[in-house]
């Protein structure tokens, strides 16, 4: 088979690798129907994510068919349609029991295109699948659904009840690419006051007004000012991270009020200054985390009934041996206006 490979910082391809094969009981063999590329794959493509070695195939995103299952396997059966998770699930260890998939000691976790071979293929090997893949409902078109692999739960999850965002919150979203605009999307399921946009580019600050943010503002344009004067200096309940840069993260923690949450989604490839000095004082609750996925079934039945913006997020679409191609567009998202790539079909 063909798949995106890792040949070493800032280098991949697009190559033949030998196909999966089921290796534990509790395996599931996917053929990849629709993918998608996630800003964390650029990280790796970076060096920003060591962990990522040479001859790694990337992804973590999939919808596809069930081609074979291990012995073990009771909740799906070849010829089904699912949902590949980012995040793999043991089940038995302490973190799964809490529904803390992210943290599996059990050898899950965030696995796929991370620590074993990923989603950005013609087929991939699923580890634990009874929890690792949800079966999609008919209704639901796969390249939609390829968004509930990540961002939409990574939004919701580590953003919005992570900042535990609450009827007539000022929340303010630093950051409008797919996860932070996915975070716009999901804020508004509590009645928040106002949600505020933060980002440099202008077409993804008019999807967030798409997506229900009330006020957007360029990067450049003095934020904190204004996320001031809306709250007559008293400053944001909620700030949400999603960039992954110190400078934006600092921001974060100046917008925040005093008794306030700052919720930190983006990853970080770089230190960033903690304001120990000026914070200490303000009884401010930061948060980071990777996404558990526990919300999956929640979104999709949302999905179902037509309650997530799903299909304006997606720009582009390419056929799956066009990997390279997308790459290339999602990485100049500034110039080429990319907010989601999904890729699928020959």
């Amino acid at each position: 088979m063909k798949a995106l490979v890792l040949q070493e910082p800032g280098r991949i391809a697009w190559q033949e690798v030998p196909d999966p094969s089921v290796e534990d009981p509790d395996d599931a063999i996917v053929r990849v129907d629709a993918v998608t590329i996630c800003g964390t794959d650029l990280h790796i493509l970076k060096g920003d994510v060591p962990e990522v070695t040479q001859g790694r195939v990337l992804g973590h995103e999939a919808v596809g068919t069930v081609v074979e299952t291990g012995g073990g396997v009771r909740t799906v059966r070849p010829g089904d349609r699912v949902l590949v998770s980012c995040i793999s699930a043991c089940g038995r260890c302490r973190f799964c029991r809490e529904s803390r998939y992210g943290q599996c000691r059990g050898g899950g976790g965030w696995i796929l295109g991370h620590t074993i071979d990923g989603t950005q293929a013609e087929y991939v090997r699923v580890p634990f699948a009874d929890l690792s893949v949800h079966p999609l409902p008919d209704s639901i078109d796969g390249f939609d659904a390829v968004l509930l692999a990540d961002i939409f739960p990574t939004a919701y999850e580590v953003g919005v009840l992570s900042g535990a965002v609450r009827p007539a919150d000022t929340v303010v979203v630093v950051g409008a690419g797919p996860v932070g605009l996915a975070a716009v999307a999901t804020a508004r399921f509590y009645s928040p006051g106002r949600v505020v946009a933060v980002d440099l580019a202008e077409s993804r600050l008019a999807a967030a007004r798409a997506l229900g943010a009330d006020v957007t503002v360029h990067a450049g344009e003095e934020p904190e000012q204004l996320v001031a004067d809306l709250t007559d200096g008293l400053g944001a309940d909620v700030v949400m991270e999603a960039v992954g840069v110190p400078e934006t993260f600092e921001m974060c923690t100046r917008m925040v009020r005093p008794g306030g949450r700052v919720a930190n989604i983006g990853v970080h490839g770089k230190p960033a200054v903690l304001h120990l000095e000026d914070l200490w004082i303000k009884d401010v609750t930061i948060t980071t985390g990777l996404v558990d996925t526990s919300s999956t079934p929640l979104l999709l039945r949302m999905m179902a009934a037509g309650r997530l913006p799903s299909s304006s997020l997606i720009t582009h679409r390419f056929a799956l041996g066009q990997m390279e191609e997308a790459y290339g567009v999602f990485g100049r998202a500034a110039e080429t206006g990319a907010l989601k790539v999904v890729l699928g079909g020959a």
